[in-house]
């Protein structure tokens, strides 16, 4: 392994804003992995430190093949990370808004064009990326809708679900979306979790990797192949909604089988405890994520099933 400084951005009183990146093997430029962009994924940071470590133990045990590069980037926002912070601290932008990047632009478009320019030339491209929604979701593979996707790829992860989905407008700007665009084939790896750690999904991660890999012939591997990953369109997906505000007590686990009728959560007024309204599964399936906050607003989507029709 050894150890690059991907971007710098110089300071004149304090030090330099670095991007560091971790370099296993020489030759092709194969794989590039990238840990959190946002100050809040913790998660993210953390499933990709596992990933060094056991990238590091396979160097060491000569499980790597020759002839290719992997670069690992553990995290490109350390800034906001430090002060906890989810965006940029200066404007409050969004790295992953900026891509391509812009290298004479605002100091967010000059990190990700610094970065993307070290980055666009890999095969292929995973980011441990966090959702939108706060809850917690099945660990997946999730692919945009480019037209240079191959979700075929996408099931060499091992993971239960690879998750295609059509790009909205702002998506345009992600790292995900332009890696596609400058033909690098990108995946988005998704754990149960981002503000807090969970060493079970991290671990989980980090192998659907190491298969990955394996699959390329790039490491020898031998662990558990994974699953046999079923490929689901996102807009097919149920989406459950509360009727009410309150408190938000769930009766059932993400992956959880669920049967039409069954209780999912209760809604509690958070005054004297009374239950407001009940949430029932509208159809057979499987909870694929499910609202973890104390508190839910009203018609907020607290849940998403995968049919068991599909």
């Amino acid at each position: 392994m050894r150890t690059e400084i991907i971007y710098e951005n110089r300071s004149l009183y304090r030090d330099s804003f670095k991007v560091q990146g971790y370099v296993f093997g020489t030759g092709e430029k194969s794989v590039c992995i990238i840990g959190n962009m946002r100050g809040n994924e913790y998660q993210q940071l953390y499933a990709c430190s596992r990933l060094v470590r056991a990238l590091q133990n396979a160097e060491q045990q000569d499980m790597l093949e020759p002839g290719f590069e992997i670069l690992v980037i553990p995290s490109v926002n350390p800034y906001s990370m430090n002060i906890e912070k989810r965006f940029w601290p200066i404007d409050n932008t969004d790295i992953n808004r900026m891509f391509p990047g812009y290298v004479e632009g605002e100091t967010t478009q000059r990190i990700a064009g610094g970065i993307f320019e070290k980055i666009k030339d890999y095969k292929y491209g995973i980011q441990f990326a966090s959702n939108y929604m706060p809850g917690k979701f099945m660990p997946y593979i999730s692919v945009m809708k480019t037209g240079f996707e191959v979700p075929e790829m996408a099931r060499k992860f091992g993971m239960p679900y690879v998750v295609l989905r059509n790009p909205r407008p702002y998506d345009t700007t992600t790292l995900n979306y332009n890696w596609q665009i400058w033909e690098t084939q990108a995946f988005s790896l998704y754990t149960t979790d981002t503000e807090n750690i969970d060493k079970i999904s991290a671990g989980r991660g980090v192998k659907a990797i190491f298969s990955f890999l394996s699959s390329l012939g790039l490491v020898r591997y031998s662990g558990h192949g994974g699953y046999h990953s079923q490929v689901v369109d996102d807009e097919k997906m149920i989406t459950v909604r509360t009727p009410y505000a309150g408190l938000f007590e769930p009766e059932v686990t993400v992956e959880q089988e669920v049967q039409k009728g069954m209780l999912l959560a209760r809604i509690l007024n958070p005054v004297d405890g009374e239950t407001t309204s009940r949430i029932y599964a509208p159809e057979d399936g499987i909870v694929f994520f499910m609202h973890s906050k104390p508190l839910t607003y009203g018609h907020t989507a607290v849940f998403k099933l995968i049919p068991a029709s599909l």
